[in-house]
């Protein structure tokens, strides 16, 4: 069966998507823009003036467009306040934990806000008798497909130009409108042997292998705990999913993997499985504590047992207007019940850090270390530390378009004698080519110890739907 197909049958095999259904408001974002725009009742409410595109507010509005994958309804150009109130409503819709960044421009547009919500409740009450075998009003699907075209040199009968795909279908699910119920479905075909596979010498970010088969890769629940805390769940997720705070802007575009763990490749290592954690947060503090086990789902390991492999990570953050500092730490057990040296059973610590120095370019740095529990030479099971550096700077060329160049460790650095402390360079370029629609192309460097460099260049084309 052809991938498309796939995509058109499986929801209803899995029975998954029955339930489920996208918000008549983000269906109809243009629609509800269009009608407060035209409206003489709302106009006679929202008098203020537009907000210009040099204002902090209208930056932090583009972020939050980009974080969340949301239309800014228009390519450049001041917006009003009510468009203003529109983004925020569609962006925030299904998020159960904002930052302090978000929370002030949902302080400041409260009025706004709340204009639409009514409005857009009487439109939801109006479409209802359309709603029979539809999705659910309390869910909206998001999906987002990229292509990706490239190639290496360096890796010796593995350089030609390969074509891949990555496919996320995206379902979030609120029950009360502070909670987050999210199932992600996802597919992909990159061979995790090749060079810009998972396990490949330039392994991309973006790299997913399912052998074109449809999985589950996301299956958690997040809900609210008082006014300050914030409790995540899941039989599947990931380690970010639970922290309070990813404190870095680094990329805005996915490229090499090794490049987006700010710095601290092995405190973030991104360990999936069922887990739970708690975040805190008051003001611009953040602190975090959670749990993947990634044998969950095995009865004969189970959940942090002698036998499963289990990650606990503590993080604690700071974000600022300009400043976001975080610290974490990772115990990893790899499973490891015998006395020799496991490179997966180690203790992990990062400091990362993103700094905006203005309304258009982004610093991101941050290191790492990790110590094994045992350690062995021979094995290369040792104290490692990484790091990286990366640049991101906004609205390039046009708006939209984003620069983004970084440096970093290739792998864990070693104190070894002889050893060459490999670096890995990235430098990317995307290209707005409408809300839906952009074009990346990046050239890479990777060192290798004792061995040639690895070059290459891909280009990525992501659709987000």
């Amino acid at each position: 069966m052809k991938l498309f197909q796939k995509l058109l049958v499986a929801p209803a095999a899995l029975g998954l998507l029955s339930p489920l259904a996208s918000f008549a408001s983000e269906q109809n974002f243009h629609s509800v823009v269009d009608y407060f725009s035209s409206s003489e009742e709302v106009k006679s409410v929202l008098k203020s003036s537009d907000i210009q595109e040099s204002e902090p507010t209208y930056k932090a509005l583009v972020n939050l467009a980009r974080r969340y994958g949301c239309s800014l309804g228009r390519d450049s150009g001041n917006i009003t306040r009510h468009e203003a109130a529109a983004i925020l409503n569609a962006c925030l819709g299904e998020v159960a934990q904002i930052n302090e960044e978000e929370r002030l421009l949902l302080n400041e547009f409260q009025p706004e806000i709340a204009v639409i919500k009514g409005r857009v409740d009487g439109i939801e009450a109006r479409l209802g008798e359309f709603e029979a075998g539809q999705f659910s009003t309390t869910t909206k699907l998001k999906g987002k497909t990229v292509f990706v075209i490239g190639g290496v040199d360096g890796v010796q009968g593995k350089e030609a130009v390969s074509f891949n795909y990555d496919t996320k279908l995206g379902l979030a699910t609120s029950f009360n409108g502070e909670d987050l119920l999210k199932t992600v479905i996802r597919s992909g075909n990159f061979s995790s042997a090749d060079p810009l596979g998972s396990s490949g010498d330039a392994a991309l970010e973006t790299a997913f292998n399912s052998n074109d088969e449809l999985k589950i890769h996301r299956a958690y629940y997040q809900f609210p705990v008082g006014e300050s805390l914030t409790a995540t769940v899941g039989a599947l997720l990931r380690q970010d999913d639970m922290l309070g705070v990813w404190p870095s802007s680094y990329p805005t575009d996915s490229g090499l993997d090794v490049l987006t763990y700010a710095g601290a490749n092995a405190a973030y290592s991104l360990a999936m499985g069922a887990g739970a954690g708690v975040t805190y947060t008051n003001e611009s503090l953040s602190a975090s504590l959670l749990f993947v086990s990634d044998e969950a789902k095995d009865a004969s390991q189970g959940i942090l047992t002698d036998q499963a492999s289990d990650d606990i990570t503590a993080q604690i953050a700071w974000v600022g207007d300009k400043l976001t500092l975080a610290a974490a730490y990772t115990i990893s057990d790899g499973g490891n019940t015998s006395n020799s040296a496991n490179a997966a059973d180690f203790d992990a610590w990062g400091l990362s850090a993103q700094y905006d120095l203005d309304n258009r370019i982004s610093l991101n740095a941050g290191m790492g270390w990790k110590s094994p529990e045992k350690e062995n030479d021979a094995s290369n099971i040792e104290d490692e530390n990484t790091w990286s550096v990366g640049l991101v700077w906004s609205d390039v060329g046009a708006q939209g378009n984003d620069l983004g160049f970084a440096i970093g460790t290739a792998e864990g650095h070693r104190d070894d004698s002889g050893y060459d402390d490999p670096l890995a360079y990235e430098i990317y370029y995307s290209l707005s080519v409408s809300d839906n629609v952009t074009v990346t192309p990046s050239f890479f460097s990777i060192e290798k110890d004792g061995s040639d460099d690895i070059t290459g260049g891909v280009v990525k084309t992501t659709f987000t739907f």
